[in-house]
């Protein structure tokens, strides 16, 4: 199972599970939640040391997919309400999602930025290298919204399937500039400059979290669930730089 799952993340990371265990809930979660997300899962496992929690992190948009193709996961938590949408009109989630965090766009470059971008509008400068999301990735919507609230037009040279591709390209040098959110941003340190703009205030993000149909531990999916979206979860979320709701 978790092996199958790391595969489908396509490079992103995932706990790990003793083979064959029956006492897992599997979680689908947006590849910028991987960092608080891990630590929540540790905290579940220790109060609740008869479960193992496996993380399947991606592209909120691939993760939509993957389960309508059969998936087998017990929790999902999206990036955007679009894409929990899709999940909901597929029949695939169970009750009402949770509303538990929010994000906001930010420009990162490599440390010191060497090409001095300064405002969104530089990011559309003939000759910069933008890397972005994918138009149907949570992220990329984002910096469409952003793109109408300027009125700049990006012309980038790659859109990615996630947001932690798209930091991988600025901190291994590959482009100038890049969008992501302010929590990729902090968790990345030193490896990039972080350009705040005004406009992100209009592409904030809102993540949802819900209980599948499918899950085959609705009730260990629920604790996980009331984990992330109570006090706790808040204040691990909150340390990692997301916004409440």
């Amino acid at each position: 199972m978790a092996a199958a799952l790391c595969a489908a993340a396509t490079g992103v990371g995932c706990s790990s599970s003793p083979s064959g265990t029956s006492d897992e809930i599997v979680v689908f979660a947006a590849a910028s939640l991987k960092s608080p997300f891990t630590e929540l899962g540790s905290r579940f496992e220790t109060e609740n040391p008869a479960t193992t929690v496996t993380f399947n992190f991606a592209g909120s948009s691939d993760l939509v997919a993957q389960l309508v193709q059969g998936a087998p996961a017990d929790v999902f938590a999206s990036a955007d309400t679009d894409n929990m949408t899709k999940a909901v009109d597929a029949g695939l989630v169970e009750g009402d999602p949770a509303a538990f965090a929010a994000n906001t766009l930010t420009i990162v470059t490599p440390p010191g930025n060497p090409s001095g971008i300064s405002t969104f509008a530089d990011l559309a400068r003939p000759g910069t290298q933008l890397v972005v999301c994918a138009p149907q990735v949570p992220c990329g919507a984002a910096a469409e919204r952003a793109e109408d609230a300027t009125g700049v037009t990006l012309s980038p040279v790659s859109e990615e399937s996630s947001v932690t591709d798209v930091l991988g390209k600025i901190t291994s040098g590959q482009a100038d500039a890049g969008l992501v959110y302010v929590t990729d941003a902090a968790g990345a340190g030193e490896m990039v400059t972080s350009v705040p703009f005004p406009e992100s205030a209009n592409a904030v993000n809102h993540y949802p979290i819900a209980l599948l149909t499918g899950s085959s531990r609705p009730q260990a999916a629920q604790d996980f669930i009331d984990l992330v979206t109570g006090p706790h979860g808040r204040e691990v979320l909150g340390a990692a730089g997301f916004a409440v709701p």
